[in-house]
């Protein structure tokens, strides 16, 4: 709760700064100046509107953590969907998808859709702008279908990983604020995974860049539809065959 008030306040005080500031021109503040401190004050506000949802999301993904997800999700499209809803038309031509593994798992659409958004959204926030960033999924050894972001950033120091699904932790603060992050991204993408079952790793190089990758338990094969309706037909005609049988 402190750490979430804190982050409040920041922008809020920022906001509550340039209205003052404004009001007390009382008209003397040149248009384009005052249109600069609209801007900030937008911003701000943005940021908060951001941080806001984000805790939400914590806080369901939270209360639901003991609920086992039950929808059978084709993994492919929902990962190449949300990784282009996080690029957007801006920044779509940097992605680079590997998608080899149609694969189904059991789990919640939404959920799985914002772990693919905040990694992507991470991964293009922090790489380097000329490179591009792989979005990969594909079956390994275990039964798991295995999604990997990576970008080709700066990377982060090896005694920070472990801190980094910390909620609001940052490697570079005053960069992550500037950027629009929460500080909750991968918090949520923690819990998220946990929730179905499976497993997060972090790895990163300085100077090379950041890959993270989820695994997700495989969803078991449907019933064959022949296999059940023959099941079903051979129930039926039972009877009907040893009556045949008696009367011969």
């Amino acid at each position: 709760v402190a750490n979430a008030s804190h982050e409040l306040r920041t922008p809020l005080a920022a906001i509550l700064g340039y209205v003052e500031t404004l009001r007390e021109g009382d008209g003397g503040i040149e248009t384009a100046t005052a249109q600069k401190f609209l801007g900030i004050i937008e911003r701000e506000a943005q940021r908060m509107q951001a941080l806001v949802s984000d805790l939400m999301s914590l806080s369901r993904v939270e209360a639901e953590k003991h609920d086992l997800p039950t929808e059978r999700i084709d993994l492919l499209p929902l990962v190449e969907r949300a990784a282009r809803d996080a690029a957007g038309s801006n920044r779509s031509d940097r992605l680079l998808m590997e998608l080899h593994a149609d694969v189904c798992v059991l789990g919640d659409r939404q959920q799985l859709e914002q772990v693919v958004r905040n990694l992507v959204d991470n991964a293009l926030k922090y790489g380097a702008p000329d490179k591009p960033v792989t979005v990969a999924l594909d079956l390994v050894q275990a039964g798991h279908a295995r999604v990997t972001v990576a970008d080709q950033g700066e990377g982060i120091a090896p005694e920070q990983i472990p801190h980094l699904t910390r909620r609001f932790y940052r490697t570079d603060p005053g960069r992550s604020r500037a950027s629009g992050g929460t500080g909750l991204g991968l918090a949520i993408v923690k819990h998220i995974v946990e929730r179905h079952r499976g497993r997060l790793d972090i790895t990163s190089e300085l100077g090379v860049g950041t890959s993270v990758v989820v695994r997700i338990p495989v969803a078991e094969p449907e019933p064959e539809p022949d296999a059940e309706n023959s099941a079903i037909h051979d129930k039926e005609v039972a009877p009907h065959e040893a009556e045949t049988q008696q009367l011969s």
